[in-house]
């Protein structure tokens, strides 16, 4: 079976290598930033005491990792932190993180590789974040006999593991020393395999978007922009949300628009700029004293600023649910905000809870769009919905601290 597994690897890596050969750029970040890896570690961990290995896929997993990391740097500001992502999408964002001491994409999981990487780093620590198993990994962690922990976890009962043929991937699990998981499901299904090293701590990006708004921020243009009207922000949204935004501002011209892209690409901005008819502005055609009172529609073209922004808004629609996946829904909730978002959210756990509890709504279409946004504006359906949002940040914030108190008691 491991021959296998690693065959698919080597046969997963190929692929890559030809579609950057053809000019994708995400692949030839992918196979780029994975060249010469070992050069890079050379004597990565001679002089080092202790070394903590973070592995997250992309963006939303290292803002998972990172209120831990920042809290390890505050207990031992000695601690040695590598962080190593799977995706180009994460890695080409926080490659220059200040508190990371070295920030890598991880290499292929084949069998050489792993021995190598494992040999050159050296970790006391590993922690992996959500869901990201590497088999060929979890089997030498588990040889190397290394702490190793999964953070923020979720699993499904349609996982291998889970599965009457999944005793080859359910015996790489006992590579991890305990499972700090989200949802009781997660509890429950380990159990029902023999893993009973297992917590319900939550979701540590609370404690990352708690502490984000806990900043001052305030500028004049923004201030001015949400002053009369109620504002709804679309955060890293994409085509179909855009076109949600753009149709909903025809209708509902006493809504202001504050639209964040999940790319920022200037042909296509400036192109869904010129979609709409009411008065819209580019951020960067502003000035932070700037007053954008008359402005309707304000798009957000630069990097950093959405999880301020949200302050801003009466409600927020999340992007990627007509896509991969929804982004992330709690930079929102933590000012109260109630969100809305498409109908693929499946694997996160925080878009359940927020629609168990009101606080979230799924829409799947302009009409559902316009029905929700009516329906909270009812003084006390949204009153409703913003108190559940408040409530369900005050029940769940603590994550970090609760996984920090566990590891370093050992």
């Amino acid at each position: 079976m491991r021959l296998l597994y690693s065959f698919a690897i080597y046969i997963y890596s190929f692929f890559i290598n030809v579609a950057a050969l053809v000019g994708n750029k995400k692949a030839a970040l992918w196979v780029g930033g994975r060249k010469k890896w070992e050069d890079n570690l050379v004597n990565f961990s001679q002089g080092k005491k202790k070394v903590t290995w973070f592995h997250v896929a992309s963006l939303g997993e290292f803002e998972q990792a990172r209120p831990l990391i920042e809290q390890i740097k505050k207990v031992d500001p000695e601690e040695y932190i590598l962080v190593s992502f799977f995706s180009p999408s994460g890695y080409e964002i926080r490659k220059n993180y200040k508190l990371a001491d070295k920030v890598i994409y991880l290499p292929a999981d084949t069998p050489k590789n792993v021995k190598a990487f494992l040999d050159l780093v050296k970790p006391h620590r590993i922690i992996f974040v959500k869901y990201e198993f590497w088999f060929n990994y979890l089997n030498q962690i588990q040889l190397h006999n290394t702490t190793c922990y999964l953070i923020c976890g979720i699993f499904r009962a349609n996982q291998h593991f889970f599965k009457v043929y999944g005793g080859w991937f359910k015996k790489h699990l006992a590579a991890f020393d305990y499972f700090f998981v989200q949802n009781h499901e997660s509890l429950n299904l380990l159990e029902s395999i023999g893993f009973k090293n297992a917590s319900k701590t939550g979701d540590t990006r609370l404690d990352r978007v708690l502490s984000i708004s806990k900043e001052p921020f305030s500028e004049e243009r923004f201030e001015s922009f949400s002053k009369e009207n109620p504002v709804l922000i679309f955060g890293s949204s994409w085509e179909k949300e855009n076109d949600l935004a753009v149709n909903f501002a025809t209708i509902r011209p006493n809504v202001k628009i504050i639209i964040a892209p999940h790319e920022i690409d200037t042909n296509k901005i400036n192109a869904l700029k010129e979609r709409f008819t009411s008065p819209c502005k580019l951020l960067s055609e502003t000035s932070p004293n700037e007053d954008l009172g008359k402005v309707k529609v304000l798009i957000i073209d630069q990097i950093g600023l959405l999880s301020k922004l949200y302050r801003y808004g009466k409600y927020a629609f999340i992007g990627g649910g007509f896509g991969s996946g929804i982004h992330n829904t709690l930079e929102a909730i933590i000012y109260g905000c109630p969100v809305l978002f498409g109908p693929n959210y499946k694997k996160f756990q925080e878009a359940h809870d927020l629609l168990e509890i009101g606080a979230g709504f799924c829409v799947q279409n302009q009409e559902q769009l316009y029905t929700t946004i009516e329906f909270l504006n009812g003084e006390s359906n949204y009153y409703c919905a913003r108190t559940a949002a408040e409530k369900y940040v005050i029940q769940n914030v603590g994550a970090t601290n609760k996984i920090l108190e566990y590891i370093y008691k050992r």
